[in-house]
């Protein structure tokens, strides 16, 4: 092999270190039996979520994942694999890939990293099932809205009480003068 080849090489492995290192999930999958159709349709579903899919060589991931940290992975590095990289979304590749999966057998989930720990099959299902970073803030503001609106509720309680309360005394008061 030239030293170019190497130089490139150490190059797209630096890269994919480099992406591991910055991703808040990197999902590995085994894409072999898509259609085009397929594979294009779920390269569009990732993107949507901000998801890049890379087909990378086995002998590249494996010394990418050693530089990152991730040497763990590398059992799962056999046959044609893919990386989902998101780097703003941790369950995004997880819940996109296993719902493809599912529609499409041909697409087989391996494991990946999520949020720099190493996560196996059940792993990330388990992922997959957590709704997204909008939909958790949604659920928390959801929350805060219903404890204020509780809150409100209560202090009118309160008010309306009080009122009614300094309201009765002083219709009794004035019967009573006459």
């Amino acid at each position: 092999m030239s030293e170019k080849a190497i130089a490139v090489k150490a190059q797209k492995v630096e890269e994919i270190a480099d992406q591991f290192k910055a991703a808040a999930s990197a999902v590995v999958v085994d894409p072999r039996g898509l259609t085009v159709a397929q594979s294009t349709e779920l390269r569009h579903q990732l993107r949507e979520e901000g998801v890049v899919l890379e087909v990378i060589k086995n002998k590249v991931l494996t010394r990418a994942a050693e530089k990152a940290g991730y040497a763990e992975l590398n059992d799962i590095f056999a046959g044609p694999s893919a990386v989902a990289f998101s780097n703003d979304d941790a369950v995004a590749p997880a819940r996109i890939l296993k719902k493809f999966a599912d529609e499409n057998e041909a697409l087989e989930i391996k494991g990946g990293v999520v949020d720099g720990t190493i996560a196996n099959i059940d792993d990330i299902n388990k992922y997959a099932s957590l709704p997204s970073r909008e939909g958790l803030l949604g659920q928390l503001m959801a929350e805060f809205q219903f404890s204020i609106r509780s809150f409100a509720y209560a202090v009118k309680a309160v008010q309306d009480k009080l009122e009614e309360e300094s309201a009765a005394p002083a219709a009794e008061v004035s019967t009573d003068a006459e």
